[in-house]
């Protein structure tokens, strides 16, 4: 997205994070963004996300490093100097004041005169579909409709950048993926750069451009939503990105980027080799559940199959989830769908299973 941090619209350089001195939060963190680009900052708690977006909004400084933003530093340049609108999980509207006085009020700060705040505040209600919503206070709404009304406040002033952080996190599933779509789509007509902060990966798949997957104050792997899914580069980012099965073994053979793995069963198996180097190196073998088949003819000619024995089948609607146990491993899923010519399996039965060598891909241990 971008080509060098002379080019970049937000960029972190050698950024590092310390509340006492001692312990970094974030850790030498080099990053940087495109005009217009969607970006997810995605981690557990702790793993210094929301650390990096509030170094960025200027409501924490920097231990050591330097942000800047449309090619300026802004290390020294208060949050309200800083161009930046923000949306929060907690909406942190002022209930004392209606809809409208709540968008009226960052025109204010910046001395926008009334006809000009107002032709700002009618088309901001208008993209969020809040229209009619600009007497009523925040107490009169429900959580989605603040929610719109935060997100309508961000973008009032026309900002270089939004920051997001966590912002759809107390709204209810249904209404939670519907904001997802809206966000997306108006990050898209208006053109805005975002930095969107998450624990939910399937949020971050849905809405990114590209996403930085955090741990332990550092980014583990930064790259489009398909390419983490699917060419995750270590063992943190293939546990944490969606569902996931791990098939502990030893490197038996490996010839450039494949490598034969033998599992704690004795049976050996084809992989991609992602992180590891050498033959006797411990590894584990990474496969989505969705990939893995057990009809004969759909499993790829040439792969090797393993023995399975179904413990669970759990009823999803849409698809159907096994729980298996595989080479020692109780926990191993394999996904399936739900169609009515689907042969159906049942606890206690053993099937041979297999995948397209490509799609097991041999990290690192943990």
């Amino acid at each position: 997205m971008v080509g060098s941090r002379d080019d970049a619209f937000v960029s972190f350089e050698h950024v590092q994070k310390s509340y006492d001195g001692e312990t970094l939060v974030v850790k030498d963190l080099n990053l940087q963004l495109a005009k217009g680009e969607f970006l997810t900052m995605l981690g557990p708690s702790g793993s210094g996300k929301t650390t990096c977006l509030m170094m960025l909004a200027g409501f924490e400084t920097a231990t050591h490093g330097e942000i800047r933003l449309d090619g300026k530093p802004i290390n020294q340049v208060p949050p309200h100097k800083r161009g930046i609108g923000m949306v929060f999980q907690n909406y942190a509207l002022f209930p004392h004041m209606t809809v409208g006085e709540n968008l009226s009020f960052p025109l204010e700060v910046r001395g926008m005169g009334k006809s000009e705040r107002e032709a700002k505040i009618k088309r901001a209600l208008d993209m969020v579909q809040m229209g009619a919503f600009a007497n009523r206070r925040p107490a009169q709404m429900s959580g989605g409709q603040q929610q719109r009304i935060a997100l309508a406040r961000a973008l009032v002033f026309d900002p270089k950048l939004v920051l997001m952080d966590e912002p759809l996190g107390a709204l209810d599933k249904q209404l939670r993926e519907h904001m997802q779509f809206e966000i997306k789509h108006l990050h898209e007509s208006l053109g805005i750069t975002v930095v969107y902060v998450t624990h939910d990966q399937g949020e971050a798949l849905t809405m990114s451009d590209r996403v930085a997957v955090f741990n332990d104050g550092r980014i583990q792997q930064l790259a489009p939503p398909a390419e983490l899914y699917e060419r995750p580069q270590n063992s943190f980012v293939a546990g944490f990105i969606g569902e996931n099965n791990k098939l502990a073994g030893v490197i038996e053979d490996i010839d450039g980027d494949r490598a034969v793995v033998r599992l704690e069963n004795g049976e050996q198996i084809d992989a991609t080799a992602v992180n590891v180097k050498e033959k006797g190196e411990k590894t584990l073998v990474s496969i989505r559940p969705e990939r893995v088949e057990f009809k004969p003819d759909l499993i790829p000619a040439g792969s090797h199959t393993i023995d399975a024995q179904i413990l669970e089948i759990i009823y999803m609607g849409d698809i159907l989830r096994a729980r298996m146990r595989v080479a020692g491993n109780d926990e191993f899923v394999m996904k399936y769908r739900n169609t009515i010519d689907q042969t159906q399996l049942t606890p206690g039965q053993h099937i041979r299973i297999g995948w397209n060598p490509l799609d097991a891909r041999a990290l690192d241990m943990i």
